[in-house]
C-alpha cells in the first residue's frame, strides 16, 4: 500500500506525540558517558559504510562539513564538542531530545539555531531501515551541511516560516519544500548530481537509489510545484527535485513564502511520481521500483 505524508504526518523531527519530557523545550542531556560499547560499534558499521559510498556521491559542502567536524568512525560524537564548533562557523548548536518533538518545539529550536538531534542509536536489526530520526541520521546526515553559511541561513528560516505556518493552517505545504530539500535534495555541481538531504547522506541504500537507479524521477526544484508534491515516509522517493546551487536555498530563506501559499491553496496535490509538463527533467524515471512494490501490495 502506498503510503504518503500528509499535514499531520512528521517531517524532519517534527509531529511527535511522545509525553513531554520535564524540560518545557524537550532537550535532554545527552548521556555521551552513557553509550555502550555495542552502541559506538553500532555507529561505527554505519559510519564505516556511508563513508564508502558517498565519495563521489555527497555534495562538496557535506564532505567539507564532515572534515571539519569533531566527528569520525569510532564513537558516537559528542554534542558538546560538536556545537563548540558549529557556533564558531555558523552560531548553530545540537540539542539532544528524547526522539520526535512537537512541531512548535521543533521550530522555535530553528528559528533560533539549535538543532534538535535524536540522542539515542538504532538497533543492529535497524541498520538499513528506522523510521523515527535517530542520533545518526541527525548527526551525520544533518550536521555536516550546518556547517555551510546557506544552509545555516536556511534551516534558521525554515524555523521561523514554520510558526507561521502553523498560524496560517499551511504546514503541510512548508513540510514538502523541508523533506524536498533537506532530508531528500539532490544539487547540480559541474561533475553532477549529488547528494546534500540527509535522508539521503544517511541512508546506504537511498544514496544508490536516488542517484543511480532508473526508477525515480530526477526533476528541478520549483517551490510552488514541491509545495502541491506529497512525499514517501514508508520507502524511496519516486522523485527527487535539484537545486542549481546552495546560495538557492539561502535566496528561498529571504522571500516571504505568503504569495505561494495562496497560489497554491486549494489546487489538487500531485503524486509522489508525477511529471508534469512544465516540469524540467534531469531524468526521467521508469517507476519500475515502486510499480513493482505497488503490484506486489495487491496480489
Amino acid at each position: 500500500m502506498q503510503n504518503t505524508a500528509t499535514a499531520s504526518s512528521k517531517h524532519g523531527l517534527a509531529a511527535g506525540d511522545a509525553s513531554p519530557p520535564e524540560r518545557p523545550d524537550w532537550t535532554i542531556d545527552q548521556g555521551w558517558e552513557r553509550y555502550s560499547t555495542e552502541e559506538h560499534g553500532i555507529w561505527k558499521t554505519l559510519f564505516e559504510r556511508q563513508s564508502r559510498l558517498l565519495p563521489g556521491r555527497a555534495c562538496d559542502a557535506f564532505v567539507q562539513g564532515m572534515a571539519q567536524l569533531p566527528i569520525g568512525a569510532d564513537q558516537i560524537p559528542d554534542f558538546r564538542r560538536l556545537s563548540d564548533t558549529l557556533m564558531q562557523r555558523t552560531g548553530w548548536q545540537v540539542v539532544a531530545v528524547p526522539g520526535l518533538v512537537p512541531d512548535d518545539v521543533f521550530f522555535e529550536h530553528l528559528a533560533n539555531r539549535r538543532f534538535p538531534a535524536g540522542q539515542f542509536i538504532r538497533q543492529r536489526h535497524q541498520l538499513d531501515y528506522l523510521e523515527e530520526p535517530d542520533v545518526f541520521h541527525d548527526v551525520f546526515g544533518h550536521v555536516p551541511m550546518l556547517m555551510n553559511p546557506a544552509i545555516a541561513d536556511y534551516i534558521q528560516a525554515y524555523g521561523v516560516g514554520g510558526l507561521r505556518a502553523q498560524k496560517l493552517g499551511v504546514l503541510d505545504k512548508l513540510a514538502r519544500v523541508y523533506w524536498y530539500t533537506v532530508e531528500f535534495g539532490l544539487v547540480q555541481q559541474k561533475d553532477g548530481l549529488r547528494i546534500y538531504g540527509a535522508g539521503i547522506a544517511s541512508s546506504a541504500s537511498e544514496s544508490v537509489f536516488a542517484l543511480d537507479d532508473p526508477s525515480p524521477n530526477r526533476l528541478r526544484f520549483d517551490l510552488e510545484r514541491v509545495m502541491r508534491t506529497e512525499y514517501r515516509i514508508d520507502d524511496f522517493q519516486e522523485s527527487y527535485f535539484v537545486i542549481n546551487d546552495l546560495d538557492e536555498l539561502l535566496a528561498l530563506a529571504q522571500i516571504d513564502f505568503a504569495a505561494s501559499y495562496a497560489r497554491v491553496q486549494g489546487q489538487p496535490d500531485y503524486a509522489p511520481g508525477t511529471v508534469l509538463g512544465s516540469d524540467q527533467v534531469f531524468s526521467r524515471g521508469t517507476g519500475r521500483y515502486h510499480d513493482a512494490k505497488r503490484q506486489g501490495a495487491t496480489a
